[in-house]
């Protein structure tokens, strides 16, 4: 598929994450290959997040968990995507939790839209991560995407989105082989879905523009970049005009 004309009234924020993190959070709830009353748990809530968790419930998912612990993502997840939420800065297991409200199941698929720069509850393992990082030696950090072979089901789906670069240390392997799961991943294949996404916006399916909690002109990026990379003032998503 080629690139696609607009040839309509849209706003440019609605059709602007078309680019990218729309299609991403699409992709990934289809490598779950959902199926009615299927439970997706989702761990991050930022803009990946989001549209992963709106694209598993127009997909046919019946429930979806996010797991996050910043709360204003928590409260996008909650408010805007009709996610249940988990925050993770408030239980002691998020594995635990799920089993809790599933019935001791578990999700029967899991997304991490989180990737490589996931944190450990081990407040010690991040100081190492973050000793790693000053001396530009980042590490690919398996916290989450052991999280969730942990709380899948036997049987279930693991779809990852988020970014991993390279080798990840005590990957858990051994324990996604013994529960059976598929695990799914890849470089997103934006130009595929564009023509499906666009059709949903166009139904009023589903408004891309929720994420945006930001506009600012472009010459005042660098500072949105630094609101966006320390969580400050709520920021989620930034959008930069000319």
């Amino acid at each position: 598929v080629g690139p696609i004309k607009i040839e309509n009234n849209l706003p440019d924020e609605k059709v602007l994450f078309l680019s990218d993190i729309f299609p991403t959070g699409w992709m990934a709830a289809l490598n779950c290959d959902i199926q009615p009353g299927d439970v997706v748990a989702v761990w991050g809530c930022g803009p990946v997040g989001q549209f992963c968790i709106q694209s598993a419930f127009l997909q046919g998912a019946k429930r979806v968990i996010a797991i996050d612990d910043v709360p204003e993502r928590l409260e996008m997840a909650r408010l805007i995507g009709g996610a249940e939420v988990i925050d993770k800065s408030n239980v002691d297991d998020v594995y635990k939790a799920l089993q809790d409200m599933t019935k001791g199941f578990g999700p029967d698929k899991c997304i991490d839209a989180v990737g490589a720069e996931s944190h450990s509850t081990s407040a010690l393992l991040n100081l190492k991560d973050a000793a790693f990082q000053k001396m530009h030696m980042p590490s690919n950090r398996p916290y989450v995407i052991n999280e969730a072979i942990r709380s899948c089901r036997k049987g279930g789906v693991v779809s990852i989105p988020g970014v991993y670069s390279d080798v990840i240390n005590g990957f858990m392997l051994g324990s996604a082989m013994n529960k059976g799961l598929t695990i799914r991943t890849g470089q997103t294949h934006v130009q595929k879905y564009l023509p499906e996404l666009l059709a949903l916006i166009e139904e009023n399916k589903i408004d891309p523009s929720f994420v945006v909690t930001h506009t600012v002109p472009l010459v005042e990026a660098p500072a949105a970049y630094e609101m966006f990379n320390d969580k400050k003032d709520e920021c989620i998503k930034v959008v930069l005009k000319p």
